[in-house]
C-alpha cells in the first residue's frame, strides 16, 4: 500500500479504481459499480446485502484470477458465484501480479521490512516497483527515497530484481525477499534471497 502511494505522488495514480480504468476492452465492465480495482493486482468484491454468505462476481478480460484465500484460479471473462462468509470479502488477485508482503505493522515506520514475501501469480508477465522512504516527514519531495523494480517474464519463468535506485537516511543496505510462486497447481516452493541492492534474477 505505500508502494502505492508513492505511485500516487509520483505518477498520480488511483489506487481505488472503477473496472473500466483497467479494462476500457471489455464491454462488461461498462455498467459494473460494486466491484472495483485496488492497486494493479487486486479485484474487490464487496458485500453490500444484509446477511449475504454469497455473490455473484464478474471476473474481467485478463489472463485469469486467483482467489487470495485459496489460490484457486478463476478464468477471465466469466461471471461466478462465489462464497462471502461472514468476516471475509471476496478479493482476487490478476495472473501476472507480483505482490510484495511486508511485517505485520500498526504505523509506517515501526520496525524496518528486513523480510518481504514477494508473492509471483503465474499466467502473464508482470512488473512492480517497490517504494521506500523515511515513512515520518516530507523528505521524498527533495529525492530522499528509493525504488526497486521487479519484472516476471512468464515465458521463462524468470523473477528479476533490478538495481536498487535512489537512497534515504536509515535505509536497509540488505534484506531477505522469500519468493514465493502461485500458479494453477498451487504455491510452489518459496526460494529466498538476500538482496544487497544489485540486481539479481530468480528462476521459479
Amino acid at each position: 500500500i505505500y508502494s502505492l502511494a508513492g505511485m500516487t505522488w509520483f505518477e498520480d495514480y488511483t489506487i481505488m479504481r472503477p473496472l473500466v480504468m483497467d479494462f476500457l476492452g471489455d464491454k462488461k465492465v461498462e455498467n459494473i459499480g460494486d466491484t472495483y480495482m485496488f492497486g494493479p493486482a487486486f479485484l474487490v468484491a464487496p458485500v453490500y446485502e444484509y446477511g449475504a454468505r454469497k455473490r455473484d462476481v464478474y471476473f474481467p478480460e485478463s489472463a485469469g484470477w486467483y482467489d487470495f484465500y485459496s489460490n484457486k484460479f478463476y478464468a477471465a471473462g466469466v461471471e461466478k458465484t462465489v462464497d462471502a462468509p461472514y468476516g471475509r470479502m471476496p478479493l482476487y488477485v490478476r495472473a501476472g501480479s507480483i505482490l510484495p508482503v511486508g511485517p505485520d505493522m500498526q504505523w509506517s515506520d515501526e520496525k524496518p521490512a528486513e523480510v518481504i514475501d514477494l508473492y509471483i501469480y503465474a499466467g502473464a508477465d508482470g512488473s512492480f516497483t517497490l517504494y521506500e522512504d523515511e515513512n515520518v516527514n516530507y523528505n521524498y519531495e527533495k529525492g530522499a527515497y528509493a525504488m526497486i523494480d521487479f519484472d516476471y517474464d512468464e515465458s521463462t519463468r524468470t523473477l528479476k530484481i533490478a538495481e536498487r535506485k535512489g537512497e534515504f537516511p536509515g535505509m536497509l543496505k540488505e534484506r531477505v525477499f522469500n519468493v514465493i510462486p502461485v500458479s494453477k497447481n498451487g504455491v510452489g516452493k518459496t526460494q529466498t534471497v538476500t538482496y544487497n541492492g544489485l540486481s539479481m534474477k530468480v528462476v521459479l
